[in-house]
């Protein structure tokens, strides 16, 4: 069953990073299995307004105010508006929100949740409980998740820290890892190999005088362990001095890294290459041997996937879900500390000159663990069972202690006082406050719709569907035609689904 989809995030291209690149993957497989896919984020510099995409994928870029780490300044309701306007335009059905401190996502599923939408959100992300920026981030998770139809996390990890961030049912938590495009990160060819000096290439010894390349790609965070990076880089080159360092990103710690190579004089050692385009990461990986990923906290870490699916053997942290993402003879684990950095890294140095590791074989390894074509056939079963598709046994077949109040086939229900009694769960103040924010939500819906009524804006038109032959003049199933006649009698079940919605809010 095809379904009208709007993702929802301030992360999103043209800015670089894992969020991003799985947006872009999961909406791109969508269209292809025959949905209708469409983007909302705030405008970049140089990019407002409508775009479309490869495949057809449109962007809306909304011109909010952001104000750290390309996050938009939060307001609750004055998204609200343009928000609505585009979701009838577009005939949205399921709203899917990433990344739970991006402040567009959180609002979305509020406004979506008000107009009787389908609502789902990926948690990309790991967070703490102790210090007060947690603690705050955890309650605004706490808030968007109370009336959520469905919650993704990338990995294992990422979802028990949400579960205990949000209070969730477990239940209600489905794990679907990020993917690569595997052909986009292949190792050097044997022609390329040719033409590059030291490049990795079959596995071989490598002679002592032979120079070693760690490659580092990742924003210049404090949380992506730079300030680790910056300490292990000198005795690491201290003992190993045949070893270089290739370092592509951009961040507040930038400086930092500046001021170590000039403090230690290593400028003919370490190389920093600024911000590198998505596009442009596999040029960069195919000209090491190691991939260093210092991250203190991570949910899953694509980039590891992409370095070895381009044929570097990973150095990484033991941290939050990046266990889960390699086997063990792709990767060396460490400690979160300079002194276990330092021995991991000079461990995989030695395994790499005396050919111990097969760096060759990553890249077919990679391409068969990990598919954005499986990511969005299971994202698929997520919308089927929060639309109704699915009844509560398919979806939930180990049941659900907290989810008796769902209704038929284990969904949410839309009327504003069991809405209401969700939002009060969540805290003596804050359970209080919440609850205003829905009731204003709801009475701001309800003025959009007297002098804004649905009925003066205009539907958008599909993009088209490619026609691909099949055989003397048939048409392969999925080609235009048979789109056209499935969406036209998908136009006309939606007015009556969104009525009966309209009749179930009003019922509160």
């Amino acid at each position: 069953m095809p379904y009208n989809i709007a993702m929802v995030s301030d992360n999103f291209y043209p800015q670089p990073g894992g969020v991003e690149s799985h947006m872009y993957q999961l909406s791109s497989k969508l269209i292809d299995r025959g949905h209708k896919v469409i983007i909302i984020t705030h405008a970049y510099e140089g990019r407002t307004g409508v775009r479309y995409l490869t495949n057809g994928l449109k962007v809306y870029h909304v011109p909010f105010w952001t104000i750290y780490r390309e996050t938009t300044f939060p307001t609750v309701f004055s998204f609200f508006p343009i928000f609505r306007n585009i979701v009838i335009r577009e005939e949205i059905e399921i709203v899917h929100g990433h990344a739970s401190l991006s402040n567009l996502c959180n609002e979305a599923i509020l406004h979506a949740r008000t107009m009787g939408l389908r609502t789902a959100m990926t948690d990309h992300s790991l967070f703490g409980f102790a210090d007060a920026g947690s603690i705050l981030t955890n309650k605004l998770l706490k808030f968007t998740l109370s009336d959520v139809d469905h919650c993704i996390c990338v990995s294992h990890t990422c979802k028990e820290n949400t579960v205990l961030r949000a209070s969730l049912d477990p239940s209600m938590v489905s794990v679907i890892p990020n993917a690569v495009v595997a052909e986009n990160f292949r190792p050097l060819s044997h022609t390329e190999a040719s033409h590059r000096h030291n490049a990795p290439g079959p596995p071989q010894r490598l002679g002592p005088d032979e120079i070693i390349t760690i490659v580092v790609i990742s924003r210049l965070f404090y949380n992506k362990g730079v300030d680790l990076l910056i300490a292990s880089i000198p005795r690491i080159l201290a003992t190993n001095p045949n070893v270089r360092f290739l370092i592509a990103g951009n961040g507040p710690k930038a400086i930092d890294l500046e001021q170590m190579i000039e403090r230690n004089v290593l400028q003919e050692k370490v190389l920093l290459l600024g911000p590198v385009r998505h596009e442009e990461v596999r040029d960069v990986m195919v000209q090491g041997h190691i991939y260093l990923h210092p991250s203190l906290t991570e949910a899953f870490g694509t980039v590891i996937v992409e370095a070895a699916s381009c044929g570097l053997y990973v150095v990484c942290t033991r941290v939050g879900g990046i266990p889960e993402v390699l086997p063990s003879h792709m990767t060396e684990f460490a400690a979160p500390e300079e002194d276990d950095i330092v021995a991991v890294t000079g461990r995989a140095i030695v395994k790499l000159r005396e050919g111990k590791v097969r760096t060759d074989l990553f890249h077919n390894q990679v391409k068969q663990m990990y598919s954005w074509t499986d990511v969005a056939e299971r994202t698929e079963r997520v919308y089927d069972g929060i639309s109704g598709a699915l009844s509560y046994e398919e979806f939930y077949p180990d049941g659900g202690t907290g989810l008796a109040s769902r209704g038929r086939a284990g969904v949410r229900s839309f009327a504003l006082i069991d809405r209401l009694k969700r939002y009060y769960g969540c805290g003596i103040w804050a359970g209080k406050l919440f609850c205003l924010c829905a009731v204003v939500d709801y009475l701001l819906y309800i003025f959009l719709e007297i002098f804004a009524p649905r009925e003066r804006i205009d539907i958008c038109k599909n993009w088209p569907k490619k026609v691909v032959k099949e055989g003397k003049g048939k048409e392969k199933e999925g080609d235009a035609a048979t789109a056209k006649e499935e969406h036209g009698s998908g136009r006309k079940k939606r007015p009556h689904h969104r009525r009966e919605k309209r009749e179930e809010q009003g019922e509160s």
